[in-house]
């Protein structure tokens, strides 16, 4: 793969899709469209109600959700005449879960600073012009953003959208930012005053922060992560009341705590590319006691595969940043 074809498979993109020319099979476009719109395996939609969210015809949508049916990716509710999440989607998802070890880690480390900020701390991924919550830490006082595994949220009015776009190269940025232009013009307004400013942020501090653009009263500071599982950006979010922590307050109290969560968490990435995710490392039963709390004194049982990942982080070091010109900021 040459070098141009490498970057844009970074934001999931071919190589003639900037220029247009993409020989992109609609139906299947079309038909994870629909499987986007079911949020969680509870979620039970009709086909009106795919067909608003997709914005397709009810005629294609309802050819869709037969076809889906009878693979397995959806199952039909006669008594409700709506859909859900069928079986063949639920098993394709198990089988991506092998990197679990190293989300309980990841887990771990935001509900550690979540602790001390009294805010929802997020680890999220990309999916098309919104991002989705893989792992989640928020205290107990905890008020505001109440977002869980599995949430999906704007890229274009929320501080780790504006962060992961501001990562992306300047021209997969760009093509990413003009196809939101077409499919979601309202959204794009959002984002497109404040891109060349929070390119430059990042270059400089690491971190976006968005002040009231999800809502007036929560402010977010966010920075973004390559994974090379992924082979794309994946943000570490924090959403905090307005009222409590100003713009000031983010760069002087809360930015520090987060880039260091963020080196730690960047440094388990590397170091779980060929060992957790490959599923290499030996899985042996090892007795932790976990902290006691109130609700619940049981033992947890881990693996030596987490404890040799948190150890390979440690060797590891902090991961490469945007500043340290590495070719994909």
């Amino acid at each position: 793969m040459g070098r141009r074809s490498e970057r844009l498979s970074r934001v999931g993109m071919l190589p003639g899709d900037l220029a247009g020319e993409g020989d992109v099979i609609q139906v299947v476009s079309r038909a994870f469209d629909v499987l986007r719109c079911f949020e969680g395996h509870e979620s039970r939609l009709g086909n009106l109600e795919i067909s608003n969210r997709c914005g397709l015809p009810r005629s294609t949508v309802s050819r869709l959700t037969h076809t889906l049916t009878r693979m397995g990716q959806l199952v039909y509710l006669p008594r409700d005449q709506k859909y859900r999440i069928g079986p063949s989607a639920v098993a394709m998802s198990t089988s991506m879960t092998r990197g679990l070890q190293l989300r309980h880690l990841i887990r771990q480390r935001l509900q550690d600073l979540a602790e001390q900020l009294p805010g929802t701390i997020g680890f999220v991924i990309p999916d098309q012009f919104h991002l989705v919550y893989l792992e989640f830490g928020r205290s107990e006082n905890a008020v505001g953003l109440q977002e869980t595994t599995g949430s999906r949220i704007s890229m274009a009015s929320t501080a780790a959208g504006h962060a992961y776009v501001a990562a992306l190269e300047p021209e997969m940025g760009d093509a990413l930012l003009a196809e939101m232009e077409r499919e979601m013009p309202e959204a794009a307004k959002l984002l497109r005053p404040r891109l060349e400013h929070n390119r430059q942020f990042l270059k400089e501090r690491g971190y976006v922060v968005a002040c009231g653009l999800w809502s007036p009263h929560i402010n977010g500071l966010a920075l973004p992560l390559w994974s090379p599982q992924y082979q794309t950006y994946v943000v570490l979010t924090i959403g905090l009341l307005a009222a409590m922590y100003d713009e000031t307050r983010l760069h002087e109290e809360v930015a520090r705590p987060m880039l260091e969560l963020g080196r730690t968490i960047g440094a388990l990435l590397q170091g779980a590319e060929t060992d957790v995710f490959n599923n290499r490392m030996e899985r042996k039963p090892l007795p932790v006691t976990a902290k006691s709390n109130h609700k619940n004194n049981n033992k947890i049982t881990m693996t030596e595969e987490v404890d040799e990942l948190a150890a390979r982080a440690r060797r590891t070091g902090p991961a490469r940043s945007l500043r340290a010109g590495d070719g994909r900021g």
